[in-house]
């Protein structure tokens, strides 16, 4: 939307109407600390609970909570770094979620960040009870809207089949009702190079190594075939390959700020994951990215089938499974329809 700026102390042209101004973009945070009990989904206990959330946007605005992958935390938008915030490109001033026109809120999951970490297993159940009781630690009725990627669409997904009454619709991306077993198997080596790496005391090699082994998963056959055709560099009777060097810096940037812990813990999560989608009455838009090769379209289809109320969206993207990170422009002609009036 483009605005003119009239000169300092000129008055409006006398027929044109008054210009909105547009809400100023409150940032709060906080912790929400509780000693009520919290019992996990596949047994243990955490006492002591303290959960890490961030909100953007002005007060009273309709509240869209963002939940990303596995190493998205509750910086969405608008930090003092941009790099800092995993979302940058969609949630913020006149993006796809204006902050102007509603609050964004986000969290770190349980077991990462600067929330609680459990002992045991967690379960994208536990993190939907995390958000209920920070929904109700905010006064916050009901949320517009859950968008969740990855990660974050099993999490929206478990929070509409345990707490219906509280979200209005749940827009989903490259997450299914449960998790495909090929994705397992390139999950359960990550995990294993992790823990080899605490064995031998080289944790931080070790997530660089997982953190490359994902990246290799998580973009398209095309975008590496048009990026790294080239030929290795030879170097101390060595080749190089360049796919090598770059998933190598991708992996360690990947991993930044987690923990062996931390990806353990969710990594687990993943596959740990299974919901009744029989059971999620909330009208959920399904999103499906035809080159993610960790969530494929069929998995998408096969849980609308389930939906009772489920509208299926199916994009392309070089970016595969990371489209939800990438994709600014898609995201915003999909959310327009979906969000309604808050947008236009």
């Amino acid at each position: 939307m483009n605005t003119s700026v009239s000169p300092p102390g000129a008055p409006p042209p006398p027929s044109a109407p008054a210009a909105a101004v547009p809400a100023p973009n409150v940032v709060r945070e906080g912790f929400l600390d509780t000693p009520t009990e919290l019992v996990l989904h596949h047994g243990g206990r955490v006492t002591g609970l303290r959960i890490a959330w961030r909100l953007v946007g002005p007060a009273g605005a309709p509240v869209i909570c963002a939940l990303g992958g596995i190493g998205c935390d509750r910086h969405i938008c608008l930090t003092e770094d941009p790099r800092q915030s995993w979302w940058q490109e969609v949630a913020g001033p006149g993006r796809a979620l204006d902050t102007t026109r509603l609050a964004v809120l986000g969290f770190d999951y349980l077991g990462s960040g600067q929330s609680t970490s459990p002992s045991s297993s967690v379960s994208s159940y536990d993190q939907a009870e995390v958000l209920l009781r920070l929904l109700n630690h905010l006064g916050i009725g009901s949320l517009r809207a859950i968008i969740g990627g990855s990660y974050g669409g099993m999490v929206a997904l478990a929070f509409g089949e345990r707490s219906p009454d509280r979200v209005a619709q749940l827009i989903v991306v490259s997450a299914a009702d449960r998790t495909h077993p090929l994705a397992t198997a390139w999950r359960s080596v990550q995990r294993r190079i992790v823990r080899l790496g605490l064995e031998a005391g080289r944790p931080e090699q070790a997530l660089q190594l997982a953190g490359a082994l994902a990246m290799a998963t998580r973009r398209s056959a095309e975008e590496f075939a048009a990026r790294f055709a080239g030929e290795p560099v030879s170097r101390r009777e060595q080749h190089l390959f360049a796919v090598e060097q770059d998933l190598l810096a991708r992996g360690a940037a990947h991993m930044a700020g987690q923990t062996p812990h931390s990806f353990l813990t969710l990594s687990e999560s993943i596959d740990l994951h299974r919901v009744d989608a029989t059971r999620i009455f909330v009208p959920t838009t399904a999103v499906a990215v035809r080159e993610d090769q960790l969530v494929p379209p069929a998995d998408i289809r096969a849980l609308v089938a389930r939906l009772p109320r489920a509208h299926l969206c199916e994009v392309s993207s070089l970016h595969g499974h990371d489209a939800f990170l990438r994709e600014s422009e898609q995201w915003r002609a999909l959310f327009a329809p979906v969000l309604g009036p808050i947008m236009s």
